[in-house]
């Protein structure tokens, strides 16, 4: 049984048992929350405290790794040039999926309300900031207080600029940077890795607590969230098809036929790099060039998951939405600059991994509390799906971006067997 597994089944064992012990021994289960309550709060600190040294760490080597591959070539460059823009672009439509979404399909008040009581260990939201604060702080004066303080906007901003100036570097110091951030990524994976073990115990200790004083209504929240997340998923991944038609210039009805085992893999894998010998051959059977499918391909499976940044936000969103966190000019600046930027650096991590480290940060910029995260983290399996199969059908898509320069015009494919 995956870890994943796991936590879900933890998650819907601790709802249960919270929800019934409400009903049939309210006392009983008020006592059991006082003490669960802190169980669950001290393994969401344990995901915490790795989140400023593992976005420091991914930012600084994922901005050298771009350069080095932009450095690679001609193509290589363009490849890199493509996957900002499409992080960029997704970030961009997750702001504005998000809340036309939630308007459209609102969270019932008594679930947001009884949820809100539930998690009393979150923060009161501070109030939106005059925009010329929010000017005067994106610069830090201070980074070692940026990261002490959960200033993530000034913390990211410092970091990038440091890691440009660590892509100009003669190549053996900055190999000894690089080298250096790079062990420190790992080092924090391992110890998330660690603390995701006891992941089952965290999340069925918040689940209880949930489900003891939020009933039943916290179950329906929580199919409110997937629903919402999922569906800007399946929106931002659905443009690759329009990548594929009119940059790509392969025609609709190839591209669909042809990218489908991709999809039914990558749903089944929920894996984009188990999906990479397939998205070769069936992008080579789209007329990409295995040099240039052999290039692009591998370098999409590692920098460019492009439902990230859409999909991240829109958890930080909902969170925002859920606990009433207002929302100002600066607020969603903050938001889609730091939903890039930290879904960049965290592409090459696991889903479950990635989803605290990737989404905290967000959270934590614009305002909005991050302990519902360790609920949400549980249900990410579903809209995993989602994340995955949009990636991999964009990865096909932008191979044949990449490749169209070349070609002189829409072509058909071949209808073989074979392929």
């Amino acid at each position: 049984m995956s870890n994943a597994t796991r936590i879900l089944l933890a998650l819907v064992a601790g709802f249960t048992l919270g929800i019934v012990l409400a009903g049939f021994a309210p006392d009983t289960g008020k006592a059991i929350a006082e003490i669960a309550d802190p169980i669950g709060t001290l393994w969401l600190n344990g995901l915490r405290m790795t989140i400023v040294p593992l976005v420091v760490a991914l930012l600084v080597t994922g901005i050298a790794q771009s350069a080095e591959a932009a450095r690679a070539g001609r193509m290589a460059a363009r490849t890199v040039a493509w996957i900002v823009v499409m992080m960029s672009l997704s970030a961009v439509m997750g702001a504005i999926l998000t809340p036309t979404f939630l308007a459209l399909f609102p969270m019932p008040q008594s679930s947001a309300d009884a949820l809100r009581a539930a998690l009393t260990s979150a923060p009161v939201v501070a109030a939106v900031p005059p925009f010329g604060d929010f000017l005067r702080a994106i610069v830090p004066t201070n980074p070692v207080a940026a990261a002490a303080n959960d200033a993530i906007l000034p913390l990211i901003i410092f970091t990038g600029v440091f890691a440009f100036a660590v892509t100009r570097l003669p190549a053996e110091p900055r190999g000894r940077l690089t080298g250096f951030f790079a062990a420190l990524a790992d080092a924090m994976v391992i110890v998330i890795n660690w603390v995701l073990l006891l992941a089952p115990i965290g999340v069925f200790a918040l689940a209880f607590v949930v489900g003891a004083r939020a009933g039943t209504a916290a179950l329906g929240a929580l199919l409110h969230y997937v629903a919402i997340v999922s569906m800007v998923g399946i929106v931002v991944g659905a443009f690759a098809y329009p990548v594929a038609v009119f940059a790509g210039r392969i025609p609709f009805g190839d591209y669909a036929r042809k990218v489908a085992p991709v999809q039914a893999l990558a749903v089944s894998s929920q894996s984009s790099l188990a999906c990479l010998p397939l998205m070769l051959t069936k992008a080579e059977s789209m007329g990409v060039r295995e040099s240039t499918a052999g290039l692009v391909l591998p370098m999409a499976v590692a920098l460019l998951r492009v439902t990230g940044p859409a999909m991240n936000l829109a958890v930080a969103l909902y969170v925002a939405n859920w606990f009433g966190v207002p929302m100002g000019p600066g607020q969603w600046a903050i938001a889609i600059l730091a939903a890039v930027l930290t879904s960049m650096g965290a592409v090459s991590l696991p889903g479950t991994v990635s989803f605290v480290t990737s989404i905290a940060p967000i959270c934590n910029a614009i305002g909005a509390p991050v302990e519902p995260l360790a609920l949400l983290i549980a249900v990410e399996t579903l809209p995993d799906i989602f994340r995955t199969l949009g990636n991999a059908q964009m990865d096909v898509a932008l191979a044949t971006a990449i490749e169209a320069p070349e070609k002189g015009e829409i072509h058909a494919i071949p209808d073989t067997r074979n392929t």
